[in-house]
């Protein structure tokens, strides 16, 4: 029996050895490094061939822990265009403390003359870079890459900063083969975990030990994935990162002997609390002398909530220019920011609140995570990267207020915040869930008057008004190019046409919608085939191209706000030519009010009239409407796509 036990033992022993060696670094092969495509996908330009982690702690002499993060990875380089992979960037939190963070092992593997030649990262190919006095870089460039090449790194990261785990990546933007990740945690420690993303991770059965210290016990668990396909951007996304398997720690509760149970964070109410709480968050909003007499002047004569609502806000927007910072907590606080007109989107919008609460109406910060940062989706302080003021009314809605642009208004916020939910925090410490996202439709409205001349060209002039979250964005984008520039872009979106005098009106004032005003010239709108001219009655509005391309689709679609777009053309003739045919009329409508689309035509003698309208009602559509979307889409544009016809006399 016992002979049994100690084969099985040995035979458990040598499959863990050879587990560990073919995901060990430094073991390249010939046969990997002659490797032309990944066998999956044969499109990847490069490939994970396996990626793998660990996350531990260690307790120093004096008694305190410290997390340790370790990653290696070795990456099958297939095409040009991924060499960036060979190109690591490392970024990590510094604080005030010690922290660490090295690289081993890195070296390139090329296949010379039939032979493994391997090239090791030298002392000049390593770099540390301060971002700024809380974080810091370590990026490496690894040497001698070329197409086939395998590269291979580890990176170990010591630090006592332990209330969140480095994001842990199962996909990538190119394919996984085997990824496993490892995690190890005192019994002194409780952590919230929350695995994201649309692919199969397997996860052990949660396992306890002794330290190797033999001072306390620990749990471990691990993570596997195998043959993960690539995460690949779509249209219509908010952000990736939000949809691609992901893994995340952060620290629920503590129990020492010595100190007894802490609670850190479990629901939104004890984050946004604990936020509030903070000298650089709550303490602000209780700063008034600063302001008080230049708002006193700005309220003279005003008597309703609207009013003065709208005036302080005008007044915050107008004086105060954002430096581009994120962050929900201030940086040169609010009475600096203001003295010296700049700050942070903290300084701004909590002044904002400060000033509102000054006038009597019930303004309250809304923690945000932007759209860069991610969706919110389990309680922590990391979830949040923004903030702004939102007045609640007596019928129970929100007014939404962000004065770090100077193109929002009230209820029109940037589209970097326009993610989802946010938390209010009241004075009072009780939080409420909002919710971000637009529901009026935002319209853009397209009328065109043209000639059409018997040589095919056409020349006219068209006008365009923009509202709500339309006007927003065009001002967002007129901002940072000057009017040649921005004539040049239309000229370049529509092929071959001429803007001539142009007139835009509005620009600077947000609270009335944007009209531009332009003459136009085209050549490149009409074919003509013998006596017959054929073209798109939108003429060079017409859409050709389905954005939805995927089959299939795992991600809710995000069109950023709901919207409508409304096309009215006329077109004249040219004398000696007749109207042969025209498209038929078409409405569409999608299910449960998604979206609609409308097509008229109408014509006599020598004019057409055509007007169409696009509307989708909705920010944020689910996936299971994709099948449908794209059919949809697919129809529009088949009926754009239709052309009248015009025959000569």
């Amino acid at each position: 029996m016992t002979s049994k036990i100690t084969i099985l033992f040995f035979i458990v022993l040598i499959s863990s050895m050879s587990f560990g060696q073919k995901y060990s670094l430094g073991k390249v092969t010939a046969e990997e490094l002659s490797q032309k495509t990944h066998p999956l996908d044969s499109a990847a330009p490069a490939a994970y061939l396996h990626k793998m982690g660990r996350n531990y702690f260690e307790l120093s002499g004096e008694g305190r822990f410290y997390l340790v993060h370790e990653v290696s990875a070795k990456i099958k380089i297939y095409k040009k265009e991924a060499y960036s992979y060979a190109n690591v960037e490392v970024p990590y939190y510094i604080g005030g403390a010690t922290v660490r963070l090295s690289f081993d092992d890195a070296a390139t593997y090329n296949l010379v003359d039939g032979k493994v030649e391997k090239t090791k990262l030298k002392s000049d190919g390593e770099f540390k870079e301060a971002v700024n006095e809380n974080f810091a870089i370590k990026k490496i460039a690894l040497p001698n890459v070329k197409e086939g090449s395998i590269i291979e790194y580890k990176y170990t990261l010591k630090t006592p900063y332990y209330t969140y785990f480095p994001d842990w990546y199962f996909q990538h933007e190119i394919p996984v083969d085997y990824v496993n990740y490892e995690v190890t945690i005192p019994e002194f420690y409780r952590y919230q975990l929350f695995l994201k993303g649309y692919e199969e991770i397997e996860r052990s059965p949660e396992t306890g030990d002794r330290a190797a210290n033999g001072r306390y016990n620990e749990s471990k668990v691990s993570f596997v994935g195998r043959n993960i396909k690539a995460i690949k951007p779509e249209p219509f996304v908010n952000n990736m990162d939000n949809y691609t398997s992901m893994l995340q720690y952060e620290l629920a509760s503590s129990n020492f002997p010595d100190e007894g149970f802490k609670q850190y964070s479990s629901d939104w109410p004890s984050v946004t609390a604990s936020i509030y709480d903070s000298e650089n968050f709550g303490k602000e909003l209780e700063k008034k002398s600063y302001f008080e007499k230049d708002i006193d002047a700005v309220l003279t004569g005003l008597t309703t909530r609207e009013e003065k609502m709208n005036a302080i806000f005008k007044f915050v927007q107008e004086r105060m220019n954002w430096n581009e910072r994120l962050g929900y907590f201030t940086d040169l606080g609010v009475k600096n920011a203001y003295k010296e007109r700049v700050g942070n989107v903290a300084d701004i919008n909590l002044m904002l609140a400060a000033i509102l609460r000054y006038a009597n109406i019930n303004a309250n910060p809304v923690l945000i995570s932007t759209r860069s940062n991610g969706i919110s989706i389990f309680p922590n302080r990391g979830a949040f990267n923004y903030v702004i003021a939102g007045v609640e009314l007596d019928n129970d809605k929100v007014v939404l207020l962000d004065a770090t642009s100077k193109n929002t208004v009230p209820n029109i916020i940037p589209i970097r915040a326009v993610n989802w939910t946010g938390r209010m925090i009241r004075e009072n410490k009780t939080s409420k869930e909002i919710d971000l996202t637009p529901k009026i439709n935002s319209r853009e409205s397209v009328t065109v008057v043209a000639q059409l001349g018997s040589d095919g060209n056409i020349k006219g002039s068209a006008r365009i008004q923009n509202m709500d979250y339309k006007a927003f964005v065009f001002r967002e984008n007129f901002s940072t190019v000057t009017q040649d520039e921005y004539i040049e872009q239309m000229e370049k979106e529509h092929e071959q046409l001429e803007v001539g005098t142009y007139n835009v009106a509005n620009v600077k004032d947000a609270t009335k919608p944007i009209t531009e005003i332009f003459e136009f010239a085209n050549n490149n709108i009409v074919d003509r085939i013998g006596d017959k001219m054929y073209f798109f009655p939108l003429l060079f509005y017409t859409a050709i191209v389905n954005p939805f391309k995927a089959e299939m689709r795992k991600f809710p679609l995000d069109f950023s706000f709901p919207f409508q777009n409304k096309h009215t053309i006329t077109i004249n003739i040219p004398a000696g030519y007749a109207i042969e045919s025209v498209p038929s009329p078409l409405h569409l409508t999608m299910e449960d009010n998604i979206g609609s689309f409308k097509f008229l035509i109408a014509n006599k003698e020598n004019q057409i009239q055509v007007s169409t309208m696009l509307d989708i009602n909705y920010a944020n559509v689910s996936a299971d409407y994709y099948a449908s979307l794209k059919s949809f889409f697919a129809k529009v544009i088949e009926k754009q796509t239709e052309k009248i016809v015009l025959k000569k006399l």
